[in-house]
């Protein structure tokens, strides 16, 4: 990735990223638990949110290793699931309230992306050229987050709405793996190359096709 492109990237990584937590800190406050709110987490300053693996290392890891895709994360907003007024179903609500926020800034840049089209015809301004492909990466990115988010391995949020929806024996055993969650993602990460693009396939093929039907416009 060159230097241009990281200029452009990072900032959009991490507005994406802390977006992302407040998203879940808000609706734990909705459900009853005031933690991230007393704990100053409620915030789009990035201070607070900085997480040295996951904001810092990781995505510099990742540029410098040559790597086709970068993610990253900010520091998981603290919960209380005792202060949840509806237990598991809340747990669940505050877990999916990431990638969601994620998926609206996504279909947020793809409104306007039409109207920057649209734009582009009427004048063929270099401008519009340029909002275009700022908007595709925040397009890509959040798609990108939402997906790795919602991959079923602890300590991501897939991982707690899978076990919502598990019963008996088969979550106890789901949960076991929470102790071996961080490795098991670190692997997938730095030597599943494979696997973790397949994992990711579902954002890449949703980023073709919305580009697919902007250039139809």
């Amino acid at each position: 990735m060159e230097f241009s492109q990281i200029i452009i990237f990072l900032p959009i990584l991490i507005f994406s990223v802390i977006f992302h937590e407040v998203a879940h800190g808000w609706v734990a406050l909705k459900c009853g638990d005031p933690t991230a709110r007393d704990a100053g987490r409620l915030t789009f300053n990035p201070i607070p949110h900085i997480d040295p693996f996951m904001t810092i290392l990781l995505p510099a890891l990742l540029i410098f290793s040559g790597s086709t895709f970068i993610i990253g994360g900010a520091k998981p907003v603290p919960v209380n699931p005792y202060n949840f007024k509806r237990g598991e179903r809340d747990n669940m609500l505050v877990a999916l309230a990431g990638p969601a926020s994620n998926i609206l800034l996504s279909l947020i840049a793809f409104i306007l992306s039409i109207g920057v089209i649209y734009l582009l015809k009427a004048t063929g301004s270099q401008v519009f050229i340029a909002a275009f492909r700022f908007l595709n990466v925040i397009i890509l990115l959040n798609l990108i987050l939402a997906n790795f988010n919602l991959i079923p391995i602890p300590p991501l949020d897939g991982s707690h709405i899978l076990a919502y929806f598990l019963k008996g024996e088969a979550k106890i055993a789901y949960l076991k793996l929470r102790r071996y969650g961080f490795i098991i993602l670190i692997g997938v990460i730095m030597l599943g190359g494979g696997l973790f693009r397949i994992l990711l396939a579902p954002s890449f093929k949703l980023i073709g096709l919305f580009n697919s039907f902007l250039f139809s416009l």
